[in-house]
């Protein structure tokens, strides 16, 4: 007799999750005895800033019920957090604009939920552009391949410097959703490219969200939050999350954030976001609303950390001949072309040139075709040597 078997998958094949097949990937050479070098580390390493801890702890041994329970839409247990939280991240007077708020736990649960706000539900289609080619897939991922929207994804690439532009986005789109400061390339927006998006989304009845997961750790004195740009704009219908992960430096798993936006937007989200979720950690919340409000030294000292580290990892790599795509603005991250040769191989992708690395140098990036992210979440000054010697090691040609 055959073996029988039990009950199967009922997904369709493929969907394997970029991040976790360049995990696999990097533990098979590790078991080989490769000592790996995490370029691909997406989150700050470390702890979160002393200043949240000891705040987070002292609010979590608060004898107050509302410290403790369900926050739902609100934050009883810290109020008004959502405004003073983005307070800290904007220039605009929050408390004089028509603007309204809404507690988040991180942007990720968000993004399901932004589609639905826009009446993208089970029994209706919606035209969505993102900034995902190349770009962080979540957005994607819940729109086309979970909502079944469609989803158009401009090419963002070294001709247009990353920046998504009024041409890029079809009058009869309904939503937008991009991510600026920009992952992978860290690039950012500044108040003239938002304000031509603004009437652009404006005249066109198109919904406008921004996830500014970065906007605090901007190297450029240009970089601008869509909210300092949207107050402008009475009927835009728009939104901008914000969050606590990298802020305060690796608050990743806080999962503390807030959103900004037109009253009517945010009480869509609200209305699905109350159906759906019971809030944050109250407690964690105060953690990082005491960081941003009272520690800015040591979000400015993580923040400089970053840009020098840029530096350093930006110099080794074009000294071994990597060509970058576009220089970071914000963030850690750093964004380089695919070589068409490595380690006397014809390379015919970014993923193909990713695990060689990792297979024959250690050196872990994260592919986003035709392009490969590095990032500089750690203190590479500790092995900026051996950095060196893997990419010498690769001897890369892009002839």
């Amino acid at each position: 007799m055959g073996i029988e078997q039990g009950p199967q998958s009922r997904l369709p094949e493929g969907g394997t999750n970029l991040f976790q097949s360049i995990k696999l990937k990097t533990l098979e050479a590790e078991g080989r005895g490769i000592k790996i070098i995490r370029l691909s580390i997406g989150q700050p390493q470390g702890s979160a800033l002393e200043s949240a801890r000891i705040a987070a702890a002292e609010a979590v041994m608060s004898d107050i019920e509302s410290m403790h329970e369900y926050q739902d839409n609100g934050s009883p247990g810290i109020p008004d957090f959502a405004r003073r939280f983005i307070q800290t991240h904007v220039n605009v007077d929050l408390e004089r604009e028509n603007v309204d708020f809404l507690p988040i736990p991180g942007i990720k649960p968000m993004f399901p939920l932004i589609p639905l706000a826009c009446g993208g539900d089970a029994g209706k289609k919606i035209d969505i552009v993102t900034t995902t080619n190349p770009g962080y897939p979540t957005p994607k991922d819940w729109a086309k391949n979970y909502w079944g929207h469609n989803v158009y994804e401009p090419a963002l690439m070294p001709g247009n410097e990353f920046v998504l532009n009024p041409l890029m986005v079809p009058d009869n789109t309904d939503l937008v959703m991009m991510n600026y400061p920009h992952n992978p390339s860290g690039q950012v927006l500044n108040s003239d490219q938002l304000s031509k998006l603004c009437a652009h989304c404006e005249k066109n009845g198109i919904r406008l969200f921004n996830d500014a997961a970065y906007v605090a750790l901007s190297h450029d004195k240009s970089s601008t939050a869509l909210t300092d740009v949207a107050v402008d704009f009475p009927d835009l219908s728009w939104a901008e999350a914000y969050s606590a992960s990298k802020v305060i430096s690796n608050g990743t798993g806080w999962r503390i954030g807030a959103m900004a936006g037109s009253p009517d937007f945010i009480s869509d989200l609200g209305r699905i976001k109350g159906n759906t979720d019971s809030g944050f950690a109250a407690p964690l919340a105060v953690g990082v609303l005491y960081a941003v409000e009272n520690d800015r030294p040591g979000i400015e000292e993580a923040r400089l950390a970053y840009e020098r580290r840029l530096g350093l990892l930006t110099k080794i790599l074009l000294r071994n001949r990597m060509e970058r795509a576009v220089a970071p603005k914000a963030g850690f991250f750093s964004l380089w072309k695919t070589p068409r040769e490595a380690f006397g191989q014809l390379i015919r992708s970014a993923e193909q040139f990713n695990f060689l690395m990792i297979e024959k140098t250690g050196v872990v990036g994260v592919h986003f075709e035709p392009y490969m992210r590095y990032a500089v979440t750690g203190n590479i000054e500790a092995y900026a040597d051996s950095i060196n010697s893997a990419f010498r090691e690769a001897r890369v040609s892009y002839k």
